[in-house]
This record gives C-alpha cells, structure tokens and sequence, in this order.
C-alpha cells in the first residue's frame, strides 16, 4: 500500500505485543531444567476454577499424583483460569479444598490461601501473561503468527458454508483468509480500532498423518492439525491449547496425564510443542466414568447435571469416608489393584506400584456406586469404636448437629433428681463396639451418616422423637406382647448376667410361656408350640429398639440398663 512503511517481522510482533518484559529466551533460561532422577515423572492436575470437582477428575488427579510419588516425581496443581467468562468466585479454592478432602496433596502450585509453592510458577494462567506474549512474539517473528479480523458474524459465515458443502468445519487453509493480510495493511487496521486475535499459521496437512503413543490407549492416528488455532485472544489472554503447551514445557512436565475428551485435541497439541522447538511430552489418556443411563439402557458419561453421585462434595456431605472412596478409585486406576487389596489386608494404597498398561483404555469404566458402598462397610467394619465415635463426631458436627449433640452430651437417667451433664464418649463408643472388634465384625455402616439411621433408639431423646411404629414380625397380639415383656423384665432380667446365662433365661421365659426354646424341637413339631425362642426375642428385640433388624441384642439391653428398659416397655403397656 502507497506510503507505508515496509515492517520487519521482529517490529511487527513488537507492534501487536509490545512491552513484553522478558524475551522467550530469558523465560528459557529462568526456568531450568529440575533436578530428579532418571525415570521420575512430573505431571500436573490442571483444572479450571468453574465448579465442583467431578469424580472423573478426582480420578486423573489420583492417578497423576500416584505416578509421580513413586517415581520421586513432581506433581504440581496449575490452575487455567485464561477462560474468564466460565471461572467462578473461590473457584480455585473449592478445588484445593475438594481435592484435599480426598489426600489429594501437591509438591507445588496454588495452595487453599491463594498462595503458591514451587519454583516454576506463577502457577495460575491468568499470572503468566506476559510468558505467553514472549512466545506468540516467536512465533510471529518466525512467520508462524499473525493477526486475525475475522468478526463472529463472519466465523459464523464460514461455519455455514462448510456445513451447506460438506466440508470440514475450522479457519484453515483458502477459509483463514486473514493469513494472507499484508503486516502493513494489519497495522492499519489495528491503529483503526478493530479487533483482532493472533492465530497460529498452521504448517500441517491434514492429509498427513501423526502417531500419538498413548501410555494407555496405546498407537493412536490421526491426521496433522491445519486449523489456524487462535493462541492470543482479543483479551491479551492465551487460549488453553496455546497456555498450556508452554506451562508445560517451562515447568518440565514429562506426561501429561488427563482425561480421554482431550485425545482429539492431541494433535493440535503436539502441533504447539514443534512450532514451539519444545519436547513433545509423553500422553496418557484416562476414559471417562459411565453409567447406564435407566432411561434408555444406554451407557453415558457420568453427568454432572444428571448425576449428584458425579460431585467429590457429594462424598463428604453423605460421610462417604475418604479412604473408601481411593480404595474404590485404585480399583477402577489399575485392574489388578483389587486382588492385591484383599490379599494384602493390612497394606495401603501406597504401598501397590501402578502400570499405565494396568489402565483400562477404552469404553470407560461403569461407575459402580454400591461397589464403593460395599468397599465402605468394608472399611468402616475395621475401625475401633474410638476411630468410628471421632469420625461420626466429626461429621455430625458439620453435617448433623442434632446427633453431635448427643454425642457428647448425656442426661444420665441412673441419677434420681439430678440431670448431669457428661462427655457422652463412653456410652456411645459401646453402642458403636456392639459386634466390631472381633473377627467377623457387623458391616452396617456404609457412610457415617448410617450410624444415626442404624442406632437413633439407642438415644431416648431420637425414640421419642423419631418414632413410628414398632415391626413385631410374627407376635402380634398385644396381650401377648405385653405378657412377654413384663414377664422377662419382672421375672429373668438381670444386668449381671453373661451372655450365655441371659440366653438360657431367654429359652426359659420362651417355654414357660409356650415356644420353643430348642431351635430343632420346633422345626421337628412345630404345631406343638405357639412359637420359638426366636419369635420371643424379636418380641424383646421391636419393644426395646421399635425394629426387628438390630446389633446384638443382649449388648443392646446390657448397655440401656433396667430402668430405661422397663421404661421402653412402658410405652406398650
């Protein structure tokens, strides 16, 4: 154009991102190469601050974090915050805080008071602007960049006629016009006001083909990138594909471990890294959680919208214990974690060396939340009575503070005229040891919640409030019942009793009053009795609780002690 002056590129770039602090070759130079072993693996979890944290990502952050502790690795959280319009206020807290509720711990990067650890920060997109400029500046200074115009209504015009014609949708080749711009007339057009991003000038050929070495999926192909991806926003910020190619390259990430939505990316990815001069890092991609959907039988992908099971936070608020839920997920992680697990009873998660080939690498793992259920009993089944009483304390404390307080209060009964009010430790502690530290413990808590729905009666202050009907089962006849209990707590009942003398009393009361005391005599002639010992007992068992399915019943009229039994068994007389 007449009058214009002809601009280098090296003063083009200056023009477009001028007042770049520090050249690319400086950032080269300040963040050297780290001090590790051979073999150990630095990886990232790198999510961005607009939500909860989904189960899927707790899964990669645990995976990621596994690998590089038994390497002697690194594993650093770097927060993508280039997308403003998505991130939400503590964002990036709710992460920290989410992902440290499960032992999700990192060596470096943001920490929960918005601060950071590590050399190799800022660990936060939003921070690195200027690291970002230096690089596009490469870029531009090496005819690989340069400005776009194209406006939304004019992206939108191109997207139309690519799908009108069949054609691949994307600014490339004759559709990125604006890769034909000469600099001078850009520089124009820019001092006229118009908006603009910078756009990589895409060298691949899409009819060509890269292999992408997966660690789990194994050899993946797929043609070269030739979209002319935007790496500067009209923002000044970087966009993620552009963003995280050079964190990853400063902060010397050696596998780059996510989620599989990232594999059709990969090429464009790898793109980065060679226009860049950077090494291309090793992949590993993990296959989403799925789960049949029961609308259609169909499987999909775990949702955040469909599913509440989908959300870490839903864990914590129902009492899903920690250590339940990585159990769960290193089984999902490697497919011979589980048979390790039950053969190692008294081994941890750390102890078991994982293997990206051990990864399932395709269709994705069917979420199996009464899976993570059982492995919950399981766990909860083996801890003392003064494991399980802190850890429901400390969960009714922010969950349910009607049972916190019981817990540790107490009004004792045993005190005629005097209400006293104690630590409730020892009482409640018996209640949680009824069938627990013995070889084959009870498994009736699947989450700490469970343990208010499983022994509310044993609390006067819950009876009297929560009850609602009593489940005899078989006796029925209210005389009957009556007679049943007035005679046991009148006639049999005594609190020093062993277990074996109280059963034995148990059968007698049953035969004086008509049942079988001997198990086989009934079945032998059952037309002969009114019932069994076993039909009295649950007599006892609902007058007592309101419920046929209880722990141990000689524990449970052992620790309520005389005076509150005959005042349960009040309630029916």
């Amino acid at each position: 154009m007449k009058g214009l002056i002809i601009m280098t590129n090296k003063e083009f770039a200056e023009f477009l991102l001028p007042g770049v602090k520090h050249t690319w070759q400086e950032y080269e130079e300040m963040y050297p190469e780290r001090d590790l072993k051979e073999g150990a693996i630095v990886t990232r979890f790198a999510p961005s601050p607009t939500g909860f944290v989904h189960i899927g990502a707790l899964l990669v952050s645990f995976i990621a974090q596994r690998f590089s502790k038994q390497t002697d690795g690194v594993f650093f959280l770097r927060i993508e915050d280039t997308d403003t319009e998505r991130s939400i206020e503590n964002g990036v807290q709710k992460i920290i805080r989410d992902l440290n509720d499960f032992g999700i711990e990192f060596d470096e990067g943001m920490t929960s008071d918005t601060t950071e650890k590590g050399k190799y920060g800022p660990y936060k997109q939003s921070e690195r602007k200027d690291i970002y400029w230096a690089y596009a500046k490469k870029l531009i200074e090496e005819d690989l960049a340069y400005p776009s115009f194209a406006t939304k209504e004019e992206l939108d015009t191109i997207r139309e006629t690519q799908e009108k014609s069949k054609q691949r949708i994307g600014y490339y080749g004759r559709w990125a016009k604006d890769r034909f711009i000469p600099k001078e007339e850009a520089v124009e057009r820019i001092k006229n006001g118009e908006k603009f991003v910078i756009r990589l000038k895409s060298p691949g050929d899409f009819y060509k083909t890269i292999v992408v070495n997966d660690l789990i999926k194994g050899k993946i192909e797929m043609p070269e990138n030739d979209i002319d991806e935007v790496i500067i926003k009209n923002d000044g910020l970087p966009t993620y594909h552009f963003a995280h190619a050079i964190d990853d390259h400063l902060m010397h990430t050696t596998h780059v471990i996510r989620g599989d939505e990232w594999v059709s990316s990969t090429n464009k990815h790898i793109q980065f890294f060679n226009v860049l001069g950077f090494k291309v890092p090793k992949y590993a991609h993990i296959a989403p959680f799925v789960k049949v959907d029961e609308s259609t039988g169909n499987k999909r992908k775990l949702s955040k919208r469909k599913d509440p099971e989908a959300a870490v936070s839903f864990y914590h608020e129902k009492g899903v214990p920690v250590e339940a839920v990585m159990i769960y997920l290193a089984t999902v992680a490697n497919s011979n974690f589980e048979a390790w697990f039950d053969c190692n009873k008294d081994a941890k998660i750390e102890d078991f060396k994982f293997e990206f080939k051990k990864i399932g690498s395709s269709g994705g793992a069917l979420f199996d939340l009464d899976k993570l259920m059982n492995i919950s009993k399981n766990y909860l089944s083996k801890l003392t009575k003064d494991e399980i009483y802190d850890r429901v304390l400390n969960y009714s404390k922010e969950f349910d503070t009607e049972f916190y307080d019981l817990l540790v209060k107490y009004e004792d009964y045993r005190i005629q005229y005097q209400i006293l009010l104690n630590k409730y430790e020892d009482y409640s502690k018996s209640i949680f040891n009824i069938e627990r530290e013995q070889k084959k413990p009870r498994k009736d808590y699947a989450t700490y919640a469970d343990a208010k729905k499983q022994i509310w009666y044993m609390y006067d202050e819950l009876f009297d409030k929560y009850f609602e009907n009593y489940d005899f089962v078989k006796i029925t006849d209210k005389e009957e019942i009556k007679n049943i209990i007035n005679t046991y707590i009148d006639e049999y009942y005594d609190e020093n009793d062993d277990k074996d003398t109280w059963f034995n009393k148990i059968k007698e009361l049953s035969e004086k009053l008509g049942y079988a005391g001997n198990m086989k005599e009934y079945k032998e002639n059952p037309d002969a009795f009114k019932g069994n010992v076993a039909d009295v007992s649950t007599v006892i068992r609902v007058a007592l609780t309101s419920s046929s399915m209880t722990p141990d019943l000689y524990e449970l009229l052992r620790l309520m002690g005389k005076d509150r039994i005959k005042e349960r068994f009040s309630k029916l007389n």
